[in-house]
């Protein structure tokens, strides 16, 4: 057993690094600005290959495999926490959907554009009633005309939805069926009227990288862009989520990181009564406890990949790891800000907007409770957390 990233994913993680430095950090100030979604920064991304890592070379992949998914996550996050996003909806949550359920002929239409940051991804799951129960409480309907569906309905905090060129939409084509009355569509907003997208502010996060309001209104989607069969949409989203925490686990411990670094580098250079704060003990307990936690979250993240890697069940994995990581990352900023103090007020404080992106992400594919049921169940026998099949057709692919 060995603990030490692959050289070649090490590298990786070593070129987002120096992407981050030299494209995305001195560009983003102008783009929040200017309120300005950064399609040229998302195509460097796509181009240099940060999405691809989970698809084969047919599809436009590099087939590093889902620890590579993870470490770039978690190193993007790490230095651009608002780029994050692009993980899920150019990497994982959106593109791998399609390359895992998807025909031939819609990998070929979708996956190559949307992994090259050619094409804008969303996954549109969420409704404003829904919450956790984002599928049973769905009411966007689907009605079948001939050759095309018609969408009506509306969604909520769906990310990249007023920028998406192709993404995936959760519509209900048998309204009385409850979750085996649920369907995918592959969309493409700006084929046709009916689709409109409107923007959420949201405190302390980007304002060029959004998530908005979608409503849908007799929005046409061709037949042939349904993803599976019709009903089948809730086995399509539970997988798509599953994948998807893999990167919200990674990306929690990308943000768990950089809080532990502002916290070590301002405790080395406070000085009160004549030394560092970081020689006090309350300071260095706070750090040690940062430590071992932020490496245990990444060390579950790992072992989420590998088990999704092998082909193993990973439901388990990805519960706790996304639990994990999400505890880490709350102590993390919470003992980052209670080192800074008040500059970790400031209204351009690294550790706020950190802390701002921890907490969108503790919510994001499934809340942390919603994870303690599920390991709580899975741990006193009342439910196996792998008790259902995951559809993986990239397992084994990488290496």
């Amino acid at each position: 057993m060995d603990f030490d990233l692959p050289e070649e994913i090490a590298q990786v993680k070593e070129s987002v690094r120096r992407f981050c430095e030299a494209e995305i950090l001195p560009a983003i100030g102008g783009y929040e600005a200017r309120r300005e979604f950064p399609r040229p920064l998302i195509e460097k991304m796509g181009a240099a290959g940060f999405f691809g890592a989970a698809f084969p070379a047919e599809s436009g992949g590099s087939a590093m495999g889902f620890l590579a998914v993870a470490a770039i996550a978690e190193e993007l996050s790490r230095l651009a926490p608002e780029f994050g996003y692009a993980m899920n909806m150019q990497a994982m949550t959106c593109p791998f959907t399609i390359y895992n359920w998807g025909t031939g002929e819609q990998v070929r239409r979708f996956v190559p554009d949307l992994i090259a940051g050619r094409k804008i991804g969303m996954f549109a799951l969420t409704e404003p009633g829904g919450g956790s129960d984002a599928a049973g409480a769905m009411q966007t309907i689907a009605r079948r005309e001939g050759a095309r569906y018609r969408l009506k309905g509306s969604k909520m905090w769906i990310t990249f939805a007023d920028v998406c060129d192709a993404g995936l939409l959760f519509a209900k084509t048998d309204p009385a069926a409850g979750h085996r009355g649920i369907t995918a569509f592959i969309v493409e907003p700006g084929s046709a009227p009916g689709f409109t997208a409107r923007p959420i502010e949201m405190a302390g996060l980007s304002k060029a990288l959004r998530s908005s309001a979608v409503y849908l209104d007799d929005f046409p989607v061709p037949a042939e862009n349904r993803l599976g069969a019709e009903g089948e949409g809730f086995r399509i989203a539970m997988s798509a989520l599953e994948f998807g925490r893999l990167t919200v686990s990674a990306r929690l411990v990308g943000l768990a990181q950089a809080c532990l670094e502002e916290a070590v580098s301002y405790a080395n250079s406070r000085v009160i009564r004549g030394q560092p704060i970081g020689r006090y003990q309350m300071v260095q307990h706070l750090i040690a406890d940062m430590a071992v936690n932020v490496e245990a979250a990444r060390l579950m993240a790992y072992r989420t990949a590998w088990a999704m890697q092998t082909g193993r069940p990973s439901t388990r994995a990805a519960a706790q790891g996304k639990y994990l990581a999400s505890r880490a990352a709350r102590h993390a900023g919470n003992g980052a800000a209670e080192i800074l103090a008040a500059y970790a007020l400031a209204a351009d404080s690294k550790v706020a907007k950190l802390k701002a992106y921890i907490d969108m992400l503790c919510v994001g594919e499934g809340t942390p409770n919603v994870q303690r049921i599920l390991i709580a169940e899975d741990a006193l026998g009342l439910k196996d957390a792998n008790r259902h099949a995951v559809r993986n057709r990239f397992a084994g692919i990488a290496g």
